[in-house]
């Protein structure tokens, strides 16, 4: 029996855009032909779920929860087991791209370790689009997700992505939880220098999406941005 395919399925990055305003077509058709998903959280590709033209009703539709709770080889071994009986089966993460900055990599190098064939489709990425929006160097940058939590490891980080970002003209992108955003934007403007260049990107895609790149100084009379929204942040020359 040859094994199912492994679709890579984006899906929306904010609440009040549907599936039809951000992704190709193709793959809306390709995820409402899908019975089996692995998913970061059920309930989340649930919602995604009922806003498609499904070929099968949301009760028979199998999504197995892939969270970072469940990081064992025998845990992705049993994710893998429709792929393995010969069914397509869709990866999909909390928003936007799966796999990237997502624990779903892991799905995929398992699939790729039992020889199983993997799709990635067309969707937003907010790494990227916000790279695009930023007027920064997009030939070399570097991604880091999360910055450290304690105070005095965050403090050096964003001095040593600050220089490289000043000296070799690397441009650095970093995350926040939504309702810590405020907090880190505020660390940002006492310890970045006046010249530096940042960019905040609030809710990526949706009807509220702001991008906006100003120095350190002229963002610090505007010491204020959304809290409880996606944000994602770039420090570039």
């Amino acid at each position: 029996m040859s094994t199912g395919t492994l679709y890579l399925i984006p899906v929306t990055m904010d609440d009040s855009t549907s599936p039809s305003d951000v992704l190709p077509q193709e793959v809306v058709r390709t995820a409402a032909s899908l019975k089996y998903f692995i998913a970061e959280n059920p309930k989340t590709c649930r919602a995604f779920l009922k806003q498609l033209p499904s070929q099968f009703p949301l009760a028979e539709i199998s999504v197995m929860s892939y969270d970072k709770h469940d990081r064992s080889e025998i845990d992705i071994s049993t994710f893998l087991k429709p792929l393995l009986d010969g069914h397509d089966t869709g990866l999909v993460s909390e928003a936007g791209c799966p796999a990237i900055a997502d624990p779903g990599s892991e799905v995929v190098a398992a699939a790729h370790r039992r020889g199983i064939r993997v799709v990635p489709m067309i969707g937003p990425s907010s790494i990227l689009l916000s790279l695009m929006a930023s007027g920064f160097n997009g030939q070399n940058f570097r991604f880091h997700g999360y910055l450290p939590i304690d105070q005095h490891e965050r403090t050096d980080k964003l001095r040593q992505m600050e220089n490289e970002a000043s000296r070799n003209n690397i441009t650095q992108i970093f995350i926040e939880t939504p309702f810590r955003n405020q907090q880190l934007f505020s660390a940002l403007l006492n310890q970045l220098r006046a010249e530096t260049k940042l960019c905040v990107a609030l809710a990526i895609t949706g009807k509220n999406e702001k991008i906006q790149t100003r120095t350190v100084k002229e963002w610090k009379q505007r010491p204020e941005i959304a809290q409880k929204v996606p944000a994602i942040f770039l420090i570039g020359k």
